[in-house]
């Protein structure tokens, strides 16, 4: 059975050091600061976030599930992402099923840190990723452009 996320005390400073990284353009590959709009507040929210490249696009995976910055982007699918100089405002479309899956099947691979949280394991067929897709929302990214 997978793993819950929790957002505590210890969470809240790794991510804080994650962002602090990102907005230096150090850390993980793929590493970037997301920014939504607060679906109640209206105020900017951020979060760590890993984006991966996968079928020649760029997607935004939640593999801790359903999550605020998930609600934030369902509600406005206009977000920023930023890491060092690379400033990006694109689109977020959410997509399901088979598509979802296999992209969640790249994820893990790239993200072995988040394994815990997926029932299926990186030997798993795509399939098994598909049938849990539910639990981790899939995001692809509209409108990225290349930066010098």
């Amino acid at each position: 059975m997978a793993a819950q996320y929790q957002a505590g005390p210890v969470r809240k400073v790794l991510n804080r050091a994650v962002m602090a990284l990102a907005a230096r353009g150090a850390g993980p590959d793929g590493m970037y600061i997301l920014e939504t709009t607060g679906r109640r507040s209206g105020l900017a929210r951020r979060n760590p976030v890993r984006i991966i490249e996968f079928d020649g696009q760029r997607w935004l995976v939640s593999p801790y599930g359903e999550v605020a910055w998930v609600h934030n982007v369902r509600a406005s699918d206009l977000v920023r992402l930023r890491r060092g100089g690379d400033d990006q405002r694109v689109r977020a479309e959410a997509v399901h099923g088979e598509r979802a899956g296999a992209v969640l099947h790249q994820y893990i691979r790239k993200a072995p840190v988040t394994i815990p949280y997926f029932d299926a394991s990186p030997r798993s067929a795509p399939s098994e990723f598909a049938a849990e897709a539910h639990k981790h929302p899939v995001f692809v990214l509209h409108g990225w452009s290349k930066t010098a």
